[in-house]
């Protein structure tokens, strides 16, 4: 079996970020590195900072990491791309142009004997109500709808200043919380809760905290947060046996 590899977080295209060309040239070094290693790739959530399709339109940019995603689905490696809290507005460009297989909802994926359950994470055991007010509108079709009416120019410019401000603002409050232990993690507190009526998951997966996490839940489940790809550059791959959480160091890692 071929390796089946997972990440998430790149935000590519945020405007708060400033090495954002070099950003996406690294994340596409890491894909061509696993091309004829891979037998799935696994981008789950906000992998662009706003993305947002027009029924004509899509944004400008990211021609690199999309010319490399249609090459890994060529070469007949499947490519799921799972929305994120930043992404949520993707149509069909990405699955009619890039071969990219959409979910828009966590899903629950066997491999062999393990189970696995995929997400991004956000709205995942947040009790923030500022959060699920907006979440709740980013999903709204008719929000939707109405968003759809704005001539691009403007749309895409709303879109990306919102992500920025967003971003600086989390910035100025100090940042990404470090792990907050099990208690008090929301997505951990999630997986132990999601284990009482699903207890076959051996691994759950989940981005959005930008965090690195690798934890036993009990003897057969554990829960890995992915950390992000803006400064931490992680992954992790299952070989069809063992997971790993690793890190893309170039020239030293060999995923």
């Amino acid at each position: 079996m071929k390796n089946i590899y997972f990440l998430s977080d790149a935000h590519l295209g945020s405007r708060a970020i400033p090495h954002g060309r070099t950003q996406e040239r690294r994340l596409v070094r890491f894909l061509d590195s696993i091309k004829h290693k891979a037998t799935a790739v696994y981008l789950l959530g906000d992998i662009f900072d706003f993305w947002y399709e027009y029924k004509m339109v899509v944004p400008k940019g990211y021609t690199r990491l999309l010319g490399k995603i249609s090459e890994l689905t060529d070469l007949g490696v499947e490519v799921h791309f799972f929305i994120g809290n930043h992404d949520i507005w993707c149509g069909d460009y990405l699955q009619q142009e890039c071969g990219v297989i959409l979910h828009k909802e966590p899903a629950t994926i066997e491999w062999g004997d393990k189970v696995f359950m995929l997400a991004h994470g956000d709205g995942l055991g947040d009790p923030s109500k500022k959060f699920k007010m907006l979440r709740s509108i980013f999903h709204n079709k008719l929000c939707q709808r109405l968003f759809s009416a704005l001539h691009p120019r403007w749309g895409m410019e709303f879109g990306l200043s919102w992500a920025k401000n967003s971003r600086m603002k989390h910035e100025r409050d100090g940042g990404e919380p470090p792990y907050m232990g099990e208690d008090k993690e929301y997505l951990v507190l999630y997986a132990k809760e999601y284990l009482k009526t699903h207890a076959d998951i051996n691994y759950f997966i989940f981005g959005h905290r930008h965090i690195e996490l690798d934890l036993m839940l009990n003897r057969s489940s554990r829960v890995l947060i992915l950390g992000d790809w803006i400064s931490q550059f992680t992954y992790a791959v299952f070989d069809g046996e063992h997971l790993f959480l690793e890190n893309y160091i170039e020239g030293e890692t060999e995923p």
